[in-house]
């Protein structure tokens, strides 16, 4: 029985469940905006706004909390002396997910992704 487990399982075992949402956070703060499905797109909103609300603590544990969880060091560093000004003021929902047509070769819903 699953009850209570509300962790999206992305049809993937846990290791490379984690390392999915590491990669696709990563790009997500990167690039400002990513295309996915809509059930990595949920899972990827959950992980992104962690990552943000460490930045605007901008201790030196959230910064190494960060830095093991996104894979480039110089973005965390970058996140971190943006997120105070751009975010400052808010209390939560960093992210925006807009759904878009369906994907050609499986009819999978597709969502993009970006930050506020």
């Amino acid at each position: 029985m699953r009850h209570q487990c509300r962790t999206p399982q992305l049809s993937r075992p846990a290791d490379q469940r984690k390392a999915l949402l590491r990669g696709l956070t990563t790009q997500l703060i990167r690039e400002g905006r990513v295309t996915t499905t809509k059930a990595r797109a949920k899972a990827l909103r959950d992980e992104t706004e962690r990552m943000i609300t460490l930045a605007k603590d901008g201790s030196l544990a959230s910064r190494r909390r960060a830095i093991g969880y996104v894979y480039d060091k110089q973005l965390v560093h970058a996140l971190f002396e943006k997120a105070q000004e751009r975010y400052g003021d808010r209390q939560g929902g960093y992210t925006r997910i807009v759904r878009t047509v369906p994907r050609r070769g499986d009819n999978s819903e597709m969502a993009i992704v970006e930050l506020v």
